[in-house]
């Protein structure tokens, strides 16, 4: 340990103070291999005889600017590593052919030839073995003898493994112990001295060895497998993280903060939906593209992916400056990136000024427009139900008719599963905002006269309406599985509403692509779904995740633990159990994981006087004259018990 812990001075010095003393050191090893080549050469141990001194002199001159060309001096000793040791030895084999050949040359007195050829054997030797102990000199007082820090299994003996543990010999956080590998003609062999274990002798090397932390770098393995690791890890007491970017790696750059949580689809188990590059296309190349509600956790990954089909501008639509910002200064470094020469326009604007969506879609003529814009967090919409109506009901009708008047080809509106028999308002005005557009997708030609007065017309509606419809988006502002990382990191408790809470889950990405991907299908009018697999206990995940994080849980039977999860109780405006369909029987379409349905709805007739109660009641905050249109024109609304959770976000 003390001597680990010398180092610890010289690593205080200035950079220049060290690099100094690396230059002496070369300068005298250059000089001894001089003594030692005329020792081996001519058994003579004292004082240069004759011509000799200039040998002396020779060697450490003509060492130190090839050294310096070479940028050996520009190294850090503790990220010493065979590209390094092969520059050396580039630096030394060029200095030994002047050397030799200025021996040749000079034909010294008292000075043999072959002086020439011994003397940068040495030199590369004491050069070569000077870079490699102070390696293990600086590096390794990193991770010896230092109380508190993890001990570490690396999953995956690949170049991947391998590139983490060169990695992690430059920093403190963690002491490596070994690897683990799948290969069997792996397993018993030993890399830098560590064992590479087989997957069954995991658990008893946890316990041996007192690991804290399993580090996957197995960046190439198939979900499946991947998953099934992760399935017989989640058992270990033991912490599970994966690999940091390589670029990381390679920079030497690697500490415990480089070290990243399981994804989410390691937490879910499940393999994420595959995109359809085809659909994806289709309404976005070399076309211009609006997106509402652009700076928000659906409408900023719906921004990244639709720069990358090429289109030919992309209006970004968003209330909030700092979202705008954000989402702005990303998507223009994502186009400098991949050097696209597309427009992207940053546009302040609420959903709820008519005039401003009008603007809008007049000047840039989107083509295809999707509409992210709502307010989605249930517990807040319960509370305020008025501005809940206003954005998600009438913003999607001030949209939709915006881009009706401009001919848009294609609209998408951004559903939820929390649509289909809503227990809250939150969902219940998302199934209002469907209903809208199902009966503007039905109506050749609309008379919004019907719903806001006055002598206008119909307008002709040349435009495709589509709803796409899906489960809670991990991820997201507000969403379980960050609330749950939170709690994890503050030592608890894990919060969950009740016991038998379900929902279906998909990550972000997958979110964006299926509304992408829908709206390519679309010909007006349909609700489409993802078939999402099996729904989710959120306490099955919350435990999922402690025990992933190497903690153990106290509950029941088991008063010993790390941390507790506590049931909070249902609160207002949740189902225990979500839904996607209202009807039975959907469809399938071109997607394999996309279904489609065509729900009832009402005529544009009916709807528009509706309309036109509901939004002066919202005008006026009348909440029980709301609720009261909602439960005339929403199937299932407040039929049921209700709760609902802020740990989770719904779009």
């Amino acid at each position: 340990m003390l001597f680990y812990k010398s180092a610890t001075p010289l690593l205080a010095l200035p950079r220049s103070v060290k690099r100094l003393l690396v230059v002496a050191l070369d300068l005298i090893l250059a000089v001894i291999s001089v003594w030692f080549a005329y020792y081996l050469r001519v058994d003579q141990t004292g004082f240069p005889q004759l011509q000799q001194k200039y040998v002396y002199v020779l060697a450490p001159l003509l060492a130190f600017p090839i050294f310096v060309r070479f940028g050996l001096y520009r190294a850090i000793f503790r990220y010493t590593g065979m590209s390094a040791l092969a520059n050396t030895a580039k630096a030394v084999g060029l200095y030994g052919f002047l050397f030799f050949v200025a021996i040749l040359t000079f034909k010294w007195a008292g000075v043999p030839r072959s002086i020439g050829l011994i003397q940068p054997i040495l030199f590369l030797l004491f050069v070569s073995t000077s870079r490699a102990m102070a390696r293990f000199w600086l590096a390794g007082q990193s991770t010896k003898g230092y109380p508190g820090v993890g001990r570490l299994l690396i999953y995956g003996a690949g170049e991947a493994g391998v590139q983490t543990a060169l990695a992690l010999a430059v920093v403190r956080e963690f002491v490596l112990l070994g690897f683990i590998d799948d290969d069997s003609a792996k397993v018993g062999r030993t890399i830098n001295g560590l064992d590479i274990l087989g997957p069954d002798q995991v658990p008893e090397a946890v316990e041996r060895m007192g690991i804290t932390d399993i580090l996957l770098a197995v960046p190439s393995l198939g979900r499946a497998r991947r998953n099934a690791i992760i399935a017989k890890l989640r058992e270990l007491p033991v912490h599970v993280r994966t690999l940091p970017g390589m670029v990381d790696l390679a920079s030497g750059r690697v500490t415990v903060r480089d070290f990243q949580e399981l994804d989410i689809e390691d937490l879910l188990g499940r393999a994420p939906v595959s995109p359809d590059e085809a659909l994806l296309a289709r309404n976005l190349f070399n076309k211009t593209v609006l997106v509402t509600g652009a700076g928000g956790s659906i409408g900023s990954e719906l921004c990244r992916q639709i720069l990358l089909e090429g289109p030919q501008k992309l209006v970004l639509v968003e209330h909030s400056e700092f979202a705008l910002y954000t989402i702005h200064r990303e998507l223009e470094g994502l186009r400098a990136e991949h050097h696209f020469s597309l427009e992207i326009v940053p546009l302040l604007a609420s959903v709820a000024n008519l005039d401003r969506l009008r603007e809008i879609c007049h000047a840039h003529r989107p083509a295809t427009v999707y509409h992210a814009a709502a307010y989605k967090h249930v517990p807040l919409v319960e509370c305020n139900p008025s501005e809940g109506v206003l954005n998600n009901v009438f913003g999607t009708l001030n949209m939709a008719r915006a881009a009706m008047e401009s001919a848009v080809e294609y609209f998408v509106l951004v559903s939820t599963d929390k649509a289909v028999r809503p227990t809250n308002v939150m969902g219940a005005s998302k199934r209002m905002a469907e209903l809208v557009l199902q009966a503007l997708a039905a109506s050749s030609a609309v008379d919004f006269s019907v719903y806001c007065g006055g002598a206008l017309g119909a307008v002709e509606n040349r435009t495709v309406f589509a709803m796409v419809r899906f489960g809670n988006v991990l991820g997201s502002s507000g969403s379980v599985v960050p609330l749950f990382r939170r709690q994890l990191q503050e030592g608890g408790p894990l919060t969950v509403t009740h016991p038998e809470v379900t929902r279906y889950f998909m990550t972000i990405p997958e979110a964006a692509q299926l509304v992408l991907q829908a709206g390519a299908m679309a010909n007006g009018g349909e609700v489409f779904v993802l078939d999402m697999g099996q729904p989710v206990k959120i306490i099955d995940l919350a435990r999922r995740m402690a025990k992933l994080s190497g903690l153990t849980i106290r509950e029941g039977d088991h008063f010993v633990g790390d941390i507790d999860i506590k049931i909070t109780g249902l609160r207002p405006g949740e189902k225990l159990y979500e839904e996607l369909l209202i009807g039975d029987n959907p469809e399938g379409t071109a997607h394999e994981r996309i279904m489609k349905a065509r729900e009832h709805h009402i005529s544009w007739a009916e709807l528009a006087p509706l309309l036109v109660r509901m939004r002066v009641a919202a005008e006026v905050s009348d909440e029980r004259a709301i609720k009261e249109i909602l439960k005339e024109l929403v199937h299932g609304y407040g039929t049921q018990p209700i709760v609902t959770t802020e740990d989770e976000t719904t779009v």
